[in-house]
């Protein structure tokens, strides 16, 4: 989330002059008492960066998260799967066929699965030339390298435990690392850190080892199922396709384990008009591929309805 300016749009609505008013029609001139209200509400909701900042660096890179923290967005989105011989990695993708030259460094290897791979032949690839020349010879991050830079960016983290069916203990292998990095100290674990996935037994599992690191679910349980979840995610983050106000109400009715309302962040939403539309529904954070664009939609909506009288009426 960024410290959101008052837009070209706002200024020029403050900057109205008296006359300028009246020459709008007797409508414009009237106090705010006297016009018809509508309720107008803040919006508070924020952009995190899906896999870094893809439409301008190559995914789940640590130039890609650089990018976030170039563009000024606090919250990054990552991806962690393990290799072979056991090292956590920022990965997306079960293969690595779509995100490296694995096909060409080591082509009899089909089909390039992440567990079939050491980290010693994982460091060897090239992860940014698919994307363009500017990026190659980008790696494939460790954790605790992108754990590192993360910290060094001054960024937050939403981390995806990919797939943890396919990497048995991976939760309790997720806190260990996380430790070492000292990523689970105090104000990491308050402000900085929630850890998601799309399998509900992992995140019970994550949960039951350290209680205190928020967690979320990657989904839109029905809304009569959402108290089940309560018990062990503070998060609901479903497909920006599934909202509706009715269902973001019932999440935020919630509280989670945490003694805090249940949150939604929604994905994946490149388009400024539709972040809005999801704001506008009370969603609190946007997945996005272009996290930039979605800050200046919302940049822009905030600073319309802060010319407008924010909380109060139009």
């Amino acid at each position: 989330m960024r410290i959101r300016p008052v837009s070209t749009v706002t200024s020029a609505i403050l900057g109205l002059s008296l006359p300028a008013l009246l020459l709008a029609g007797p409508a414009a001139a009237q106090p705010a008492a006297a016009r018809p209200t509508t309720a107008v509400t803040p919006l508070n909701t924020f952009a995190i960066a899906h896999r870094g900042v893809p439409v301008e660096a190559p995914e789940n890179t640590l130039a890609s998260i650089d990018r976030a923290a170039g563009l000024g967005i606090e919250w990054v989105e990552n991806d962690v799967q393990r290799t072979k011989d056991g090292a956590l990695i920022i990965m997306h993708d079960t293969s690595l066929a779509r995100t490296t030259d694995v096909e060409q460094r080591y082509p009899r290897r089909a089909p390039w699965k992440v567990a079939d791979f050491t980290l010693a032949e994982i460091r060897k690839l090239d992860a940014g030339s698919w994307f363009d020349r500017r990026f190659k010879g980008e790696r494939v991050p460790t954790l605790r390298s992108y754990l590192r830079r993360v910290d060094h960016n001054r960024q937050k983290l939403l981390l995806e435990v990919k797939e943890p069916g396919l990497y048995p203990g991976i939760e309790e292998q997720l806190v260990t690392e996380l430790r070492r990095a000292g990523w689970l100290d105090a104000r990491h674990v308050a402000r900085r850190l929630v850890v998601q996935s799309f399998d509900a037994n992992s995140l019970k599992t994550f949960h039951r080892l350290r209680p205190d690191v928020k967690t979320g679910f990657l989904g839109a349980p029905k809304a009569a199922d959402l108290r089940s979840y309560a018990k062990f995610v503070d998060q609901i983050n479903p497909n920006h396709k599934s909202v509706t106000a009715d269902w973001v109400k019932a999440v935020h009715a919630l509280k989670g384990p945490q003694g805090k309302r249940l949150t939604v962040s929604a994905w994946t939403v490149d388009d400024g008009r539709r972040a809005v539309a999801l704001a506008r529904l009370g969603v609190d954070g946007i997945i996005s591929n272009a996290p930039h664009v979605v800050e200046e939609a919302l940049d822009e909506e905030s600073g319309i309805i802060s010319a407008m009288g924010g909380g109060g009426s139009l």
